[in-house]
């Protein structure tokens, strides 16, 4: 079964950056295209960003385009998500999950990474 651990959050004034990074295992990451999702206080699952398997295409949220970046390392099993110029507004869990498609925000089973931007 697969697991995944992310880390990098923590707390961030406004303007920014955080690396988030998901360490895979249990099944073969290079095969599965992959997804961040995030989940703000009180409010619904959010799709934020996907990458294809080998990495070379990727797709954004408006809400995020032009200020986060995906990436992977499929050598690590590892996803990543740097994230500048960060807002109050992307307070949230943030959890990598397998993408399927269609900017779907598949529900995560990890425990995700708590980014927090405040002054």
């Amino acid at each position: 079964e697969a697991q995944r651990v992310e880390s990098g959050g923590g707390l961030v004034h406004p303007g920014g950056s955080l690396r988030l990074s998901c360490v895979n295992s249990g099944l073969p990451f290079g095969d599965w295209s992959m997804s961040w999702v995030r989940q703000p206080p009180g409010k619904a699952l959010e799709w934020v960003s996907a990458i294809s398997t080998g990495g070379n295409i990727t797709d954004y949220a408006d809400t995020v385009k032009g200020r986060f970046t995906i990436s992977r390392d499929n050598a690590k099993n590892t996803l990543y998500l740097q994230m500048n110029d960060l807002t109050p507004d992307d307070t949230a869990i943030y959890y990598c999950v397998k993408y399927m498609g269609a900017r779907i925000p598949t529900t995560p089973s990890s425990a995700g990474t708590q980014v927090t931007v405040s002054s």
